[in-house]
């Protein structure tokens, strides 16, 4: 693999990790900047929603950029995301600071697929989309309980300026290493996007995505409160319990596409949905003991994004009959679900730890992914209802459900 492929990976890690290291540091925000539980929840939720916001509407904005020079632009303005968050005065520039950052994020993995499989021969292009996102991969399993130590012993605030560090080093990378001459696909007007929107069949496997990460979100916001408010762990034990869930996410990511490429997707997504659901009624119970919430926290971490690659299938597939025209434009919007899914999950989380209290997250989280399981085997059932009246002509996703 071209050592510019190493820099769009390092990019990744990056940005994988400011993603998801609020959580962990969301009680330390919580006692520095003087807010409550909840309000540094919307850390989440703001993140998110930049991503979802920025992967549709900036990739159609940004569609006739050169991709060399747009990505250097999206890691500089990353970088100063979290530089901004390091020298945030308080709650409201930090909120900003997320806003900004994610918005890198969205047009970040719009455009990631595309930037690696340009860099390598046809035949090696799925290697190198998946050694891109490896970097999110290694985030969890790293960058994120590196950057809550970092947090929890030098404050939240090195933490950002860490991170920054990363950025600069992913910037150096990509320009040094990645060629100028990058092809470039036709942009993906905005017009087209909305254009997805109006398939009906697409729409539902984007409440799917919402809801299976809604669910999770929900809880995993306020995980590390969770850990020290009820399972009594220390503050410096966090991080192990987040290497923990890393690790378990890396094992349940490679899992969920076996289990995909097996079963199908539809199958194979009402069996990790409802993983997830039993995983997070349970972490309701399993606060009592420190054993059971490790245990039930390295469960969750298998399922959690073990649906990514069906869902990632399934959308295609569904894409593939309803807008043909359109499929890259129908997974990237995929993404923009996740995020909202994210967005909404930590914002939910939010309001339930003020009202019902912390162990009311995961058996609330249970019955939005209950949801998704639902939504999913409808989905299914339309499928074989399409099957039926194709004359068995239907989309692979048909086949299989």
């Amino acid at each position: 693999m071209p050592l510019a492929l190493w820099a769009l990976t390092l990019s990744a890690f990056a940005i994988g990790t400011t993603e998801f290291v609020i959580v962990g540091l969301i009680p330390t925000i919580s006692s520095s900047l003087q807010v409550s539980l909840p309000s540094a929840g919307l850390l989440v939720s703001l993140y998110a929603l930049g991503v979802a916001i920025g992967a549709p509407l900036l990739t159609a904005l940004t569609g006739r950029l050169p991709r060399k020079l747009l990505l250097l632009f999206l890691m500089a303005l990353f970088t100063v995301g979290n530089l901004v968050a390091w020298q945030a005065p308080g709650y409201e520039a930090l909120i900003a600071a997320r806003i900004l950052t994610g918005l890198a994020h969205g047009v970040f993995f719009s455009i990631g697929s595309t930037l690696a499989a340009g860099l390598v021969p046809k035949d090696k292009a799925a290697s190198a989309i998946a050694l891109m996102f490896s970097g999110l991969t290694v985030a969890l399993v790293t960058g994120v309980p590196l950057g809550t130590v970092i947090g929890q012993h030098f404050g939240w605030q090195a933490t950002f300026l860490a991170v920054s560090l990363l950025g600069v080093a992913a910037f150096i990378g990509s320009l040094l290493l990645v060629p100028a001459n990058l092809p470039k696909p036709a942009p993906a007007r905005l017009s087209r996007q909305l254009a997805v929107l109006a398939q009906p069949r697409l729409l539902l496997v984007y409440a799917m995505t919402a809801l299976g990460y809604g669910g999770s979100l929900t809880a995993f916001t306020f995980l590390a409160p969770i850990l020290q408010q009820e399972a009594g762990f220390a503050p410096g034990s966090v991080a192990a319990i987040m290497l923990l869930y890393g690790v378990s996410v890396a094992v349940g990511n490679i899992w969920g596409g076996r289990l995909a490429d097996r079963k199908g997707p539809v199958p194979a997504l009402r069996i990790i949905f409802a993983g997830l659901a039993l995983v997070l009624l349970a972490l309701s119970f399993a606060a009592v003991s420190k054993w059971l919430v490790a245990l039930t926290v390295l469960a969750w971490g298998g399922f959690a994004f073990g649906n990514v690659a069906g869902l990632q299938l399934y959308v295609v597939q569904q894409a593939e009959r309803s807008a043909p025209q359109a499929v890259d434009v129908a997974s990237g919007l995929n993404i923009a679900a996740f995020n909202v899914g994210i967005a909404g999950g930590a914002w939910l989380g939010g309001h339930i730890v003020a009202s019902l209290g912390l162990l009311a997250t995961p058996w609330i989280g249970a019955l939005i992914v209950l949801g998704a399981w639902l939504l999913t085997g409808w989905s299914g059932a339309l499928d074989r209802r399409a099957a039926h009246n194709d004359g068995g002509k239907a989309a692979p996703a048909a086949q299989r459900s």
